[in-house]
């Protein structure tokens, strides 16, 4: 029995003669016809009633047309989606993300993909930039955005954006009296320092502006950016962070950007992924990620 003699039946149900119905199914009639008498043949019954009045379905009839329905509408509808999975517009994408994301780029970014692909499921993870790096080696996620660059990295990767880096200050700190902050004026200043997301490289930033790996006090903690700008609210020392972080507000804390002698000092970031990633979902967040971001020096081995 084959999938389309359940549907011509289904259609041939649905009309008084079988004329109208091959003119729907825009086949011959005696086609149809034929369809239907080998149907009845192999289940060995007689489905449709013909007479002068026209064609109508038998009570066996009727009740092989219901189970026709369901399965040709399951088989129709797992069809579809299994298109749609192909085609990435469905299914599970799972993220590294190595900063907050409560404004800028990567959170504009998440919002455009959810508007085009409603059904993709974005499970994000947050990491230091080895952690992200490893867990992409092992297949635990799909794509990270990670603060370049990455040496260690041979697969592909996109430069995708780059943001300006603030200070977290607590309101009561006179700093919060200027426009901008200057990288000399952190020598004195209690730094807190997380171990998750670009913590260590802002840590890295530091030294090299200042010139020196002993500039100033470094407060280390093993938690997430929301809990240490808490205690930068409570008084505790001051924080680097990235203009992603300045989306929401915390009690007492007042930020700044923090500048050199050429400006608003910027980090850039890069979308890392395996390329033999075959997550279907992963395709359709690259196009868009291309689209909003296109890497014009892109080198050889990097797309």
């Amino acid at each position: 029995m084959e999938f389309r003699d359940l549907r011509w039946a289904i259609v041939a149900s649905q009309h008084r003669s079988l004329r109208q119905a091959a003119d729907t199914l825009r086949i011959k009639q005696s086609t149809l016809s034929r369809c239907l008498r080998n149907l009845e043949h192999k289940v060995g019954s007689a489905l449709f009633e013909r007479t002068n009045g026209g064609t109508r379905a038998t009570i066996q009839g009727q009740q092989f047309l219901d189970a026709a329905r369901r399965i040709v509408g399951e088989t129709e509808a797992l069809t579809a989606r299994l298109k749609i999975h192909s085609r990435g517009e469905s299914g599970r994408l799972i993220i590294g993300i190595h900063a907050s994301l409560s404004a800028g780029n990567l959170r504009a970014t998440l919002i455009d993909h959810r508007l085009r692909f409603p059904d993709v499921d974005p499970h994000l993870v947050d990491g230091a930039r080895d952690q992200l790096i490893s867990d992409l080696i092992n297949s635990a996620i799909d794509i990270a955005f990670v603060a370049e660059p990455n040496p260690s990295w041979s697969d592909r990767s996109l430069l995708v954006w780059s943001e300006r880096v603030v200070l977290a200050l607590p309101d009561s700190h006179p700093l919060t009296g200027r426009n901008v902050v200057h990288w000399g004026e952190l020598r004195r200043e209690t730094l807190l320092l997380s171990q998750h997301g670009p913590g260590p490289e802002f840590h890295k930033l530091l030294i090299s502006k200042l010139g020196s790996s002993d500039v100033c006090p470094v407060l280390r903690h093993d938690v997430a950016l929301d809990r240490l700008l808490t205690l930068v609210g409570a008084g505790w020392g001051v924080l680097l962070a990235l203009e992603g972080a300045t989306g929401a507000t915390y009690p007492g804390v007042t930020f700044r950007e923090v500048h050199d002698a050429d400006g608003p000092t910027r980090m850039s970031f890069r979308a890392y992924w395996r390329q033999a990633n075959s997550n279907p979902s992963l395709r359709p967040f690259l196009d868009l990620l291309r689209e909003r971001y296109p890497d014009l020096s892109a080198a050889p081995g990097v797309e």
